[in-house]
């Protein structure tokens, strides 16, 4: 078979069945059917046993707790797997190896290489594809630990063939609702799908109907559950531009990884996700994992980084990226942002996807601005800024629609008054437009978008 360049290869990548940039009707076994990974993962040598891993599934922190782990792990001095999704700028950063995406021609020579097997294979989607990839790469690379974040809820998604040290469930909240379901119960549920049999599950703090279904789910499967919030306990102790020091706290009894920690990452929701990556590290030394240690707890949180998530891309007047998408997420971003940016009224550039739910994020986002720009990234699914603006008018708020995310930018930038501030925030897509416009000016290394040379 003829051999893939890299852009031959994304092409042929986004051909395949995508659920991230069509709708799905419902998350069931006629879309979704682990028998289908379990076979593909055969063809390619089961590399997901390769290597022990962690399994990272929830709403809201996932992304962050996979990122905190992996500075953890490499910190340890381990060669660490990263997977996780979607990306910012180029779709190699979903597929890392000590914080570095897979090269672009290993993507390209990989995918050759399994191109036979993704095509004997009925139905096999992108992110089914794009696993298998994963974690062939990773066993080709000899990694000494995989940190795997769930692409879409958890039962019944394509990670869900690995059997890891420890099971993490961060923060559930209504999302994807149309595909999980419409309570937070059903959601548990399907999040709840990676619960293995004996594998010890640490979870975020949840609502109690949440929490009473993970719950149930663990004692079913025989798998020793930590309830963050119940079980570990933190309390905030400092907090600025540089970061933040949190404590920590063993509930009923003194544990190794009682203590103060620094963190890179700012937002109160960050220290939650930090509670949570060191719950999942005291579990991992207890069944004998001994680089698991409170030292490296300390040095790869104080390192972690994690782009788009309050992300301060200017001090002063301040401009601020996150990613935030339900009326959850943005509501914590308030929260941060009215501590770190006390008394800032913020010129919000805001973008959405059509599945999302608009209404509450802006219900949140609106009493603290000023003006409201909105756009619309690349993708597929991005709401008409037209509706996004009679939006804001049943709210009572007028906003103006700018083409894309670049020139509303440049428009907040000229409208800023003293005491304002700017923030982009609604879906990862917009996010990464902004960011990557921001790049560009301040001379930002960013790494390499993926159609940015396509010689077309």
């Amino acid at each position: 078979m003829e051999h893939m360049e890299y852009h031959q290869a994304l092409r042929y990548l986004y051909g395949l069945v995508d659920y991230e940039k069509r709708r799905i009707e419902h998350y069931s076994p006629r879309e979704f059917k682990l028998e289908r990974v379990f076979a593909f993962m055969e063809k390619l040598g089961n590399p997901h046993r390769a290597y022990p891993t962690l399994h990272i599934a929830g709403t809201k922190g996932k992304g962050s707790v996979s990122a905190m782990l992996a500075a953890v792990a490499q910190a340890a001095g381990l060669r660490t797997a990263l997977y996780t999704s979607p990306h910012l700028h180029t779709y190699r950063e979903r597929i890392q190896i000590n914080g570095e995406p897979i090269p672009r021609d290993s993507l390209a020579a990989l995918l050759t290489e399994i191109r036979p097997a993704i095509e004997s294979i009925e139905g096999l989607t992108l992110f089914e594809a794009t696993t298998g990839l994963a974690f062939l790469y990773f066993a080709r690379q000899n990694v000494d630990i995989g940190v795997i974040e769930v692409g879409l809820g958890g039962r019944l998604d394509a990670t869900n063939v690995v059997i890891p040290e420890v099971s993490i469930i961060t923060s559930l909240s209504l999302d994807h609702t149309h595909v999980l379901g419409s309570t937070v119960t059903e959601i548990a549920r399907e999040k709840g799908g990676i619960i293995k049999p004996g594998v010890p599950v640490i979870s975020a703090p949840q609502e109690p109907q949440a929490l009473a279904v993970l719950r149930a789910i663990a004692a079913e499967q025989a798998a020793p559950l930590t309830v963050v919030g119940q079980d570990w306990t933190w309390e905030s102790l400092h907090y600025d531009l540089e970061g933040q020091t949190m404590a920590t706290h063993r509930v009923g009894a003194a544990s190794d990884f009682d203590g103060r920690y620094a963190l890179s990452l700012l937002g109160d929701f960050q220290q939650e996700n930090a509670m949570v990556a060191i719950a999942a590290l005291e579990a991992l030394q207890a069944t004998g994992h001994s680089w698991a240690t409170p030292q490296v707890a300390h040095a790869g949180l104080k390192r972690a980084q994690w782009p788009g998530r309050m992300e301060i891309l200017q001090r002063d007047p301040p401009i601020v990226i996150d990613c935030a998408h339900n009326p959850y997420s943005a509501q914590t971003l308030v929260h941060s942002l009215a501590r770190w940016f006390p008394g800032i009224r913020w010129n919000l550039i805001f973008g959405s996807s059509t599945d999302k739910d608009i209404d509450g994020v802006l219900q949140a986002l609106l009493p603290i601005s000023e003006h409201v720009l909105v756009t619309h990234s690349y993708h597929p699914r991005a709401t008409a800024p037209e509706v996004l603006a009679q939006k804001c008018a049943l709210l009572d708020k007028t906003a103006e629609i700018v083409a894309s995310p670049a020139a509303a930018l440049e428009l907040a930038r000229e409208q800023l008054e003293p005491g304002q501030g700017i923030l982009a925030t609604g879906s990862i897509f917009l996010v990464a437009d902004v960011r990557t416009a921001w790049g560009k000016e301040a001379n930002l290394s960013l790494p390499l978008g993926d159609w940015e040379d396509e010689p077309w």
